[in-house]
């Protein structure tokens, strides 16, 4: 047990016994698990189309006897809410995974110019199976195999027979991974992360006092998380009609704003790399680094070819630890790009989702539970999460951000087996009786 991760006069409200323990462990199935992961898994489920995998998850709810409902914005988009327990006065504890999966967008137009032909054709988008000992598909690392982990410990805690005093929210949520609305992509079917787990928390009926994400951790922990701002720079210049103009020996002299961008692309280059270092962020609970990435560019357009453009977008990625806002990047940025003394740009904010933490004294309970059950389970201390699981978004933080204390944690992100899936489904089942109490 790793007492390092949470202050030593740290209480849990329950400690679970080793008949409890042995009741729980005897109610999982390794067949069972393994095959909640894949029928999930194998269930078509892009951002904006998540309401099969909903609807599956709600009848494997209601079919197991737990009670169910759902909330969401728009009828084929729902947050599906399970419970159990909460006839006494223990800790409610939130579990929640997200619904939508890693998938190449339905728009032929988008793929070509974002994926190569190899990339696409990669049947892990949208296939999961079992190939020696080994889970494969990214739907399962994200986010099916924690999801069936924590139903099938909601599950194995009521085959047992243990009635939790507190309340357990059981919850799968649409968007986590889906875009963000923004230029021509507006509308609800283009939203990521207010449709899930910001709108369950607000309108889903849940009052949790302690929140774990379950998703691909290594088994690590973390109790923090980045957000990111999504800057628009627009480089501004004058198209010109090609047959008439006399190129310039130097390219920056050209009015043509797509010459501007190898000195922009240098210079952010630079400042992002600065950027990652100067504001690294070292808590107790982990690591967070803020990174910097280009992810796209636009620019004129190929079918009215011929005068070259006016405006060149760039959209610059940037990390924002939970001790940052987005107005320390829009100023260096635009700082960067006045060095450069451009003929004209904009800045522009399209996307800002700050990040999170909890507080560690707040938190402690949870991580100590966390702690004590990946012990009795794997006979190992819990570490903290490797720096990416806390230098990315992830739902802990909606609750962060609300007062909830919020971890997330779980099973090898690559390649987990089945029974990583059975000791992970285990720990969260042993943290819940820790948190919630028994009646």
């Amino acid at each position: 047990m790793n007492s390092s991760l949470y202050p030593m006069d740290t209480q849990t409200p329950y400690v679970v016994n080793e008949q409890e323990k042995a009741a729980i462990k005897a109610a999982l199935n390794i067949e069972e698990i393994t095959e909640l992961a894949l029928t999930l898994g194998n269930i078509h489920s892009s951002s904006g189309e998540e309401a099969e995998a909903a609807g599956f998850v709600q009848n494997w709810l209601q079919t197991e006897g737990f009670k169910t409902r759902t909330a969401g914005a728009v009828p084929h988009r729902q947050n599906v809410i399970g419970e159990y327990g909460g006839k006494g006065t223990g800790a409610n504890l939130l579990f929640t995974a997200h619904l939508d999966t890693e998938s190449p967008s339905a728009d032929d137009d988008i793929n070509r110019h974002k994926y190569s032909p190899t990339t696409l054709a990669n049947p892990e988008w949208k296939q999961c199976w079992l190939e020696d000992g080994q889970f494969h598909g990214f739907p399962i690392s994200n986010d099916r195999g924690p999801m069936s982990c924590f139903l099938m410990a909601a599950k194995a805690l009521k085959t047992a027979g243990i009635e939790l005093a507190g309340k357990l929210y059981l919850t799968a949520c649409p968007g986590e991974i889906g875009p963000e609305p923004m230029e021509e992509w507006r509308g609800v079917d283009f939203m990521g992360k207010d449709i899930g787990a910001h709108y369950l928390f607000h309108h889903g009926g849940v009052v949790a006092d302690y929140a774990i994400a379950a998703e691909g951790c290594d088994w690590g922990v973390t109790w923090q998380g980045n957000g990111y701002a999504l800057f628009r720079i627009q480089l501004i210049g004058e198209g010109v009609f090609t047959p008439i103009y006399d190129a310039p020996e130097n390219p920056l002299e050209h009015p043509n704003p797509i010459y501007q961008l190898g000195p922009v692309i240098d210079a952010l280059h630079r400042w992002g790399r600065a950027y990652e270092k100067e504001n690294t962020y070292q808590t107790a609970g982990g690591s967070s680094m803020p990174k910097v990435q280009i992810d796209s560019i636009k620019a004129g357009s190929p079918l009215t070819f011929g005068a070259g453009t006016d405006v060149c977008s760039l959209y610059l990625e940037v990390g924002l630890t939970a001790h940052q806002t987005a107005t320390q990047a829009y100023h260096q940025i635009k700082q960067v790009l006045m060095d450069l003394n451009l003929s004209g740009y904009d800045i522009e904010p399209v996307v800002v989702r700050h990040g999170f933490e909890a507080n560690q004294n707040a938190v402690a309970p949870l991580v100590k539970s966390l702690c004590y059950a990946t012990q009795s389970v794997r006979g190992q201390a819990v570490q903290l999460a490797h720096p990416g699981y806390s230098s990315m978004w992830r739902d802990h933080n909606v609750f962060n951000m609300q007062r909830i204390p919020a971890i997330t944690t779980g099973m090898p992100r690559w390649r987990p087996r089945p029974q990583d899936l059975v000791d992970s489904a285990l720990i969260y089942a042993l943290t819940a009786l820790s948190i919630c109490g028994r009646l």
